[in-house]
């Protein structure tokens, strides 16, 4: 699958992201590597019990690779600039236009 497709897959499949800010990043962006690179940003309590629970059932066909962090700890690290994070929600745009 391409970047696009698992964006789309998971957008589609895990209903709670629409809580969060979801991003990809490493070598899945450029198409190789063996694992998808995942960082999730945005609030602990039920809602990331859910989401847990729906990326673990997305990670059965997907080799997932996912990091949790708050906003302020992703304020603190930079880590979406650093790392080249993109938005699963600009993937999956990709895919559509």
């Amino acid at each position: 699958m391409t970047a696009g497709e698992i964006a789309t897959y998971l957008l589609g499949s895990c209903r709670s992201l629409e809580q969060f800010e979801a991003y990809m990043f490493g070598s899945a962006l450029r198409g190789i590597g063996e694992d998808v690179d995942i960082l999730v940003v945005g609030p602990g309590g039920e809602a990331l019990l859910q989401l847990k629970r729906e990326l673990r059932a997305a990670g059965e066909f997907l080799p997932l690779h996912v990091l949790y962090m708050l906003p302020s700890e992703e304020r603190r690290t930079d880590f979406v600039a650093r790392q080249k994070c993109v938005p699963l929600r600009r993937l999956m745009a990709a895919v559509e236009s």
